[in-house]
């Protein structure tokens, strides 16, 4: 089964059925040692882009960054097999949408996950109720990106049936007292460290 490991702030890594290691905006906490087949960066802020951290890649070892995501001037979609990656707007006054993505992952069992990554709302929010995503994370700074408050209405906006709030301040894995703030049907917190199975 997938499972997903909260590594903290805005890095997440994901173990597919296949066995495929997935990091995705490395920067935070611990866990990089699992050797990488496929890596994805956001964009080029220095707490979303530290590859270096992740100890090992497998020969097969594909990074895909905001300008691959965007390459052609569009959103692009990414089939890998095991995986199919959707890049998505990312936006606000601190994030050019023309320099930054968020990812839908839509993994071989059929399980969807929306990583926002660095944004605030955005227009194509309003089309993701109808995807049924299963997961949703959604940062919640209220410094760089939206507020807990603007995270908490796009999760009523997005309607996923799991809405975890991440990338919750500046400079911390995880804020406990900030994640109880969020509000959404469905509401699941993790801690940095924390695995679960998709």
């Amino acid at each position: 089964m997938t499972k997903l490991y909260y590594q903290g702030h805005g890095s997440v890594r994901i173990t597919t059925t296949e066995g495929k290691i997935i990091y995705i905006d490395p920067y935070a906490g611990d866990g990089y040692d699992l050797p990488a087949d496929l890596i994805l960066v956001s964009h080029q802020h220095g707490d979303h882009n530290q590859t270096d951290l992740i100890a090992a890649k497998t020969e097969e070892c594909r990074t895909i960054t905001q300008d691959d995501a965007l390459e052609g001037g569009k959103h692009n979609t990414f089939e890998l097999g095991y995986l199919k990656v959707e890049a998505v707007e990312a936006a606000n006054k601190n994030h050019d949408p023309k320099q930054c993505v968020g990812f839908i992952l839509t993994f071989s069992d059929g399980i969807q996950l929306y990583l926002s990554c660095d944004t605030s709302k955005t227009e194509q929010m309003a089309g993701f109720a109808a995807r049924n995503f299963d997961y949703a994370f959604l940062c919640s700074d209220g410094v760089y990106n939206m507020s807990m408050e603007e995270a908490s209405e796009c999760a009523a906006l997005i309607k996923a049936k799991h809405s975890t709030p991440y990338h919750m301040a500046p400079g911390e894995l995880f804020n406990r007292e900030l994640a109880d703030k969020f509000e959404a049907e469905g509401k699941l917190i993790l801690a940095a460290g924390e695995e679960i199975t998709l």
